[in-house]
Parts: C-alpha cells; structure tokens; sequence
C-alpha cells in the first residue's frame, strides 16, 4: 500500500520550534525527490522545501534561514525542522513524494 504518513505539528508560540515527519512506503520515496508544501486559510498551497535524493535541498524565501528539510534513506522518512517560528507559518503541511503522493496534512499553529 502506497502512503504518507505525516506526524508532529500542532501549537507553539512565535519564536519556538516544531519538527514534522513523513514516512513514506519505499516505492515512493527511494531515489525520488520530497517535499513539503503549505497552505494558509484562503491561500494556494505552496512550496515550502524540498530534497532531492541526492540530499541537494530547496527553500522558500519565506523560510530560508529558519527550516531544514533532511531525509533518513534508511527509514525512508523526510523531516522538515522549524525553527523561529512566526505566526505566518501557520498553515496546514503537506508532505510530497514526486511520483505524485501527498500526505493527508499536518496543522501547524504558531500563536501567542
């Protein structure tokens, strides 16, 4: 069976840290670029970070700096790393397996 499975996320003050995973079945992840999108209340989804197989790594301007995007070829897991969080990170997060795979979205709360 074909899956995402996306955990962490959840509620965190500006300025913490959250980290989201994604385990992936091995067709979908072995040499196959990951990524993970957002999507804000009212906006498209978007493109957060993504990691090509090689471990060669893409960022969104927005969190250039602050994220880090790694995977785990073994586990074939992909990790994003939130750092300084803002209250504009808040969105619901989406892992993404190239072959065309999304996960089912984690929500992503950064509030005072």
């Amino acid at each position: 069976q074909v899956q995402l499975v996306e955990s962490g996320g959840g509620l965190v003050q500006p300025g913490g840290s959250l980290r989201l995973s994604c385990a992936a079945s091995e067709s979908i992840f072995s040499n196959v670029l990951m990524g993970w999108y957002r999507q804000a209340p009212g906006k498209q989804r978007e493109l957060v970070a993504d990691i090509t197989a090689g471990d060669s790594t893409n960022y969104a301007d927005s969190v250039k700096g602050r994220f880090t995007i790694s995977r785990d070829n073994a586990k074939n897991t992909v990790y994003l790393q939130m750092n300084s969080l803002k209250s504009e990170d808040t969105a619901v997060y989406y892992c993404y397996s190239n072959r065309g795979f999304w996960g089912q979205g984690k929500q992503v709360t950064v509030s005072s």
